[in-house]
């Protein structure tokens, strides 16, 4: 039980929660021998999903007669009863965040650790 604590310059430094330990240049070293930031291309795969997004989006709103059809469907939703309009609402938020727990979850190694 009686451990004799050799005073070690590290474990002092530590103990006195010094802001910053002298390493005599090993971080600036190392920093200085990292390979240069490089320049973040635009995958053409993004370009091409905005694209056909928008193509779609205008072809839709010229199918359905310059955006009539979405009016006259809000006119009719206006006349639903409230608690309709409640329970939808509900719905839709318990879908998106169903949805957003099941891509956290799918990015995750182990989806049921708690570490």
């Amino acid at each position: 039980m009686d451990e004799i604590l050799i005073d070690d310059p590290l474990d002092r430094q530590l103990r006195e929660a010094v802001p910053y330990i002298d390493d005599d240049g090993f971080t600036a070293r190392v920093v200085a021998s990292l390979p240069a930031p490089g320049r973040r291309k635009v995958s053409l795969r993004s370009v091409i999903l905005v694209s056909i997004a928008l193509l779609g989006s205008a072809l839709a709103y010229v199918l359905s007669d310059s955006g009539r059809v979405v009016s006259e469907n809000v006119a009719r939703l206006a006349t639903l009863p409230p608690l309709w309009l409640l329970i939808g609402a509900f719905a839709a938020g318990a879908l998106a965040v169903t949805g957003g727990l099941l891509a956290a979850l799918s990015r995750t190694r182990d989806p049921f650790s708690l570490s």
